[in-house]
Parts: structure tokens; C-alpha cells; sequence
């Protein structure tokens, strides 16, 4: 029992130990067949159908032939893998001429190139040699004829791939995309480099004296020292300190342009005798300037008094900050030394480091009623306007207990206060609105005696005082102006003042012509050769062309 027991439990476990073994058996044979039904069905797949194939021959051949060749000759395996590399990179190639295609690119020569080399590849392969000797025979392949054809689809492929290189980026976006960013980052460097050399060229030409006014003060000063006995000074006219008459005040270095703004003034005002100008000038151009006006009387009766800057003994540098400032260690480094500290990369501030900004000439004008203590009214004009119109009647308007007359220059968010003062400086963010409109200097009606009763000398001493480290605001007289009338300036009607004929060239001619003052402001002054012709003309037209010297210096009007 206990034999019988132990030999079926034997049998048992042998019959056990044959079910595995043939089970294992039929596994692996099962594993095999899909292993070969797998890479049968990958060459199917692989193998072009006769619409797309590049070769014209029948699966199933191309199949068995391809599968033999594995087992009976090496070379066809070489040529299968030279068959494919070409059907790849004709692939590749018909996709990029889909792409053009599709794109509308005009680029047909490239187009063409792509198409003419997947032909070249068709061709190659559908050659009678190549086809004969390798693709439609079953017996041995031909080495001597395989290596010609290897070569000569390596360099189809190599043509194909130099062709894509070269053509890639017109298809590859983001490619593009970065060389267009690179392209403009560099063309916006050179633009702003430009710019910078422009602007700085615009500044020197706008600055520095022409040659043809540095001669006309020189020939007024050789006329002043040959005939002394021409122009001994007059004595002063009671007309001076009339406030019954109009008067004006006109202080520049500039002969030529004084003699417009007053010749314009005198022309076209309705009673020339009634017109008082008060002009000051600088020590080195005082004599030319008493030498234009002995000479060239100006027509209608009207007044010109003609003083230096010098001849105010009240203006010391005790009395005015500015005479104060430039005798600063610091600020004469500032303007008058060449340092590396000294340079300025921002194109909009170069033109503060000129020490014009600086002159007592340029900031009398916060010094009106000291200058004429007798005086109701003046009108201030720069020398870069022309008057158009009879003004008159600014004398008559109504100025609400207001200081200052002056066209308000802002619009939206432009000529703001900010653009002028510095907003970060507690002191100014506490005393003023960001927002406030900004107003013009070049015509401004001044009522004196509101200014006297507003003390606003000394509101512009307080300020200038504040400001000789340059951090309430960068330099000249409109942000000491804003800052000085603040609140005590009334808007006069744009019609008076029109801006910009030095700056801006699309001012329509129809705004100008209604203008009663136009203002050449800007850089290119109507005297220079960077002047706009668009408005030179209604200056030049102002110009004593008659005047021996102006012919003689050429000024090319």
C-alpha cells in the first residue's frame, strides 16, 4: 500500500512534470510565431503602396526577398538600409515642399529645388541598372553595383540635407521669430545710438553762434569804435516810465532777433508811438546792440531802451541766487569742466548742461518789477517769437488779481507739472498738484503790481534757493517759473501764443495764421541752417535786409 502510494504520487507528480513541459513547449512556440507574425507585419507596414512607393515592385516579393536576405547574403541587408535612408529623406524633403506649399510662400525657385531633388531620388532608384541589378533579381546582389549606388545616393542626401539647413529657418517659427527679435534689438540699439549722436549734433548746431551773427556783431562793433561820436547815449526818455503806454520787455544776446521781435511788433501794431520796448542784453553785445537801433531807427515813433544786464546794481550774488550759484565750486564743475561725471547718457537732459540755463540774462525776468518799478503792466517776449497781430488788447484783459498771463500748454496726460518737477522731493509733492497744467514762457502779460503784492521775487528766491543741488527740479526758467506763479497764473486764449515752429512741423498754417504771436521754440531757430523752411519764411520776411552789415555777413535769408 505504501509502494502503491508512493508510485502514484510518483506517477502523479510525473504526469504533473510532462503537462508542464509540453505546456512550456506550446508557450514558447506561440511566442515565436508572434515574434515572426510582429516583424512580418512591421515590413508590410514599412514597404511604400504603389501610390506613394518610390519603387514599383510587390510586397509580397519585397518582403520574402528582404527576409531571405537576412538569412543568405549580407549585402542586402546594406541595401535595404541605403533603400530606407532614401525613402526617409524623400519624405522629408515632400514634407517641407507641402509646408511651402501650403504657406503661399513666394518662394518658388526654393520650391522647385525641393521638388527636382525628390525626382532625383524617384529616378536613382527606378534607374534600369540600379533596378535590374539589385531590386529585381532574386539572386546575389552586385557589390561593385550597390557601392556605385550607395555613393550616389549619399550625395543626393547630402545636397537634400544642405538644402534644408539653409532653408530651415524660413519653415521654423520659432526660429524666425528670434532672429526677428534679435534683428530688432539690435536696430533698436542703433536707433537709440542715433538719436543720442543726433541729438547731440541738434544741440551744438542749435547752440553754438553762426558765423554770420558772431559777424554781425563784430561789424557793429568795428562801426561803434571807428565813429564813437555817432553813438554817445541818449538820455532817458520820459516814455520809458509811462504806465499809459504799452510796454514790452525783450532780454537776449541775439541782434539779429531783437531787431525781428520789435520790427514785427512796430509793423503790425495799430499805433506804433503808444509801444515802449525795453531791451536788455549782455556786456559783450550791448554796443552792437545800441549801434543796430542808431542805425536802423525803428519806424512809427516807437520807444527802445537798450541797458546791459550790468547796469542793475541791485543784482549781486547777495541778492540773487543765481549770481550766488555760479560762483559754487560745484555748480561751475557741473557746467564748465570736462569729467567723466559729467556725462549724461539721457538725451533729454543734455541740453540742461548748458550754462545758458543758468544766466542772470535768461532769469531777469523774475526781476520785472525791480527792473521797472514804474510799471503797471509789461509784456514779456523771447526773442524767438514774431508778433503778428496788434496786442493791445492783452493790456485790457482782465487778469482776476492774477501775476502772470500765459497760454496753458498741457493736454491728457502731457505738460503736466510732473514732467517738470521732481514729485519724489517731499517738499515739492506737498506744495503742488502733479496734475496742474503747465503754461508757457515766450509772451507773457505781467501784471506788476500783483506781483509785488504776491512777493513773488521772493517765492522765486526761496525756490532757487532749494534748488542750487538741481534735486526739485533739472535746470532753466519754466520749472522756476511754475513753481514761482503757482496759482497765480491766469490762461490766456491759445490764439495768442502759438508754440512749437522750432520743434513741431505739422502746426497747420491756418493755426499760425490766426496766431498773434508765433513762437519759434525748439532747437531749430529761424537764424540757424537747421531751421524748418516750412516757417522760416514768416521770420525772415521781419529781417532789415537793407542794413549794410546783414548783406555783408551773409546771412542767407
Amino acid at each position: 500500500m505504501a509502494v502503491a502510494v508512493r508510485g502514484g504520487r510518483v506517477g502523479s507528480g510525473g504526469g504533473s512534470v510532462f503537462r508542464s513541459f509540453f505546456s512550456y513547449r506550446i508557450f514558447v512556440s506561440a511566442m515565436f510565431t508572434l515574434l515572426f507574425l510582429a516583424t512580418l507585419s512591421v515590413l508590410l507596414s514599412s514597404q511604400p503602396s504603389h501610390k506613394d512607393a518610390v519603387m514599383d515592385t510587390t510586397g509580397n516579393e519585397r518582403v520574402g526577398r528582404t527576409f531571405l536576405a537576412w538569412q543568405s547574403d549580407p549585402l542586402k541587408t546594406r541595401l535595404d538600409l541605403i533603400y530606407n535612408q532614401a525613402n526617409n529623406h524623400v519624405a522629408l524633403v515632400n514634407a517641407y515642399a507641402t509646408y511651402a506649399r501650403k504657406l503661399k510662400l513666394e518662394i518658388s525657385k526654393q520650391l522647385k529645388m525641393f521638388d527636382d531633388l525628390a525626382k532625383n531620388f524617384s529616378d536613382l532608384q527606378l534607374k534600369q541598372t540600379y533596378l535590374t541589378a539589385l531590386f529585381e533579381t532574386n539572386g546575389p546582389v552586385d557589390e561593385d553595383v550597390l557601392r556605385q549606388f550607395e555613393k550616389e545616393v549619399k550625395d543626393k542626401v547630402k545636397v537634400a540635407r544642405l538644402m534644408i539647413v539653409e532653408s530651415k529657418e524660413s519653415y521654423d517659427n520659432q526660429l524666425k521669430i528670434q532672429k526677428l527679435k534679435d534683428t530688432i534689438f539690435a536696430v533698436h540699439e542703433l536707433l537709440l545710438k542715433a538719436k543720442k549722436n543726433g541729438a547731440f549734433a541738434s544741440l551744438i548746431a542749435a547752440k553754438s553762434t553762426p558765423k554770420s551773427l558772431h559777424c554781425l556783431a563784430m561789424r557793429l562793433m568795428e562801426e561803434r569804435i571807428a565813429h564813437p561820436e555817432k553813438y554817445v547815449d541818449d538820455e532817458p526818455k520820459p516814455e520809458f516810465e509811462d504806465p499809459n503806454l504799452y510796454h514790452y520787455a525783450i532780454f537776449s544776446d541775439n541782434v539779429i532777433a531783437i531787431s525781428v521781435v520789435v520790427n514785427s511788433a512796430v509793423k503790425n501794431a495799430e499805433e506804433p508811438w503808444k509801444h515802449v520796448f525795453h531791451i536788455v542784453t549782455d556786456r559783450m553785445n550791448f554796443a552792437a546792440t545800441k549801434v543796430w537801433f542808431k542805425m536802423r531807427p525803428v519806424q512809427g515813433g516807437a520807444h527802445v531802451e537798450i541797458m546791459a544786464v550790468d547796469n542793475f546794481k541791485f543784482l549781486t550774488s547777495l541778492y540773487a541766487p543765481v549770481l550766488r550759484q555760479l560762483e559754487s565750486t560745484n555748480v561751475r564743475k557741473f557746467y564748465f569742466e570736462t569729467r567723466p561725471e559729467n556725462a549724461t547718457k539721457d538725451v533729454n537732459n543734455m541740453k540742461f548742461r548748458n550754462p545758458k540755463y543758468l544766466s542772470m540774462l535768461n532769469h531777469l525776468r523774475f526781476y520785472l518789477p525791480e527792473l521797472y518799478p514804474k510799471l503797471n503792466k509789461i509784456l514779456f517776449l523771447d526773442d524767438d517769437v514774431v508778433v503778428q497781430k496788434d496786442l493791445t488788447a492783452l493790456w485790457k484783459i482782465d487778469m482776476d488779481g492774477k501775476v502772470n498771463g500765459a497760454i496753458n500748454t498741457c493736454f491728457g496726460s502731457f505738460h503736466r507739472f510732473s514732467e517738470y518737477l521732481n514729485f519724489s522731493n517731499p517738499l515739492i509733492k506737498e506744495k503742488f498738484n502733479p496734475r496742474a497744467c503747465a503754461w508757457a514762457f515766450g509772451m507773457n502779460m505781467f501784471d506788476l503790481d500783483a506781483w509785488r503784492q504776491e512777493k513773488c521775487t521772493e517765492q522765486y528766491h526761496y525756490w532757487q534757493n532749494l534748488n542750487e543741488d538741481r534735486t526739485l527740479w533739472k535746470l532753466g526758467t519754466l520749472p522756476a517759473g511754475l513753481v514761482t506763479f503757482y496759482s497765480k497764473t491766469k490762461p490766456l486764449d491759445k490764439s495768442w501764443h502759438v508754440l512749437g515752429l522750432g520743434v513741431n512741423p505739422s502746426i497747420s498754417m491756418e493755426e499760425i495764421e490766426k496766431a498773434a504771436v508765433i513762437h519759434f521754440s525748439g532747437d531749430m531757430k529761424p537764424w540757424l541752417d537747421i531751421a524748418m523752411n516750412r516757417y522760416k519764411h514768416l521770420w525772415t520776411k521781419y529781417v532789415d535786409n537793407e542794413m549794410e552789415f546783414v548783406q555783408m555777413c551773409n546771412f542767407g535769408m
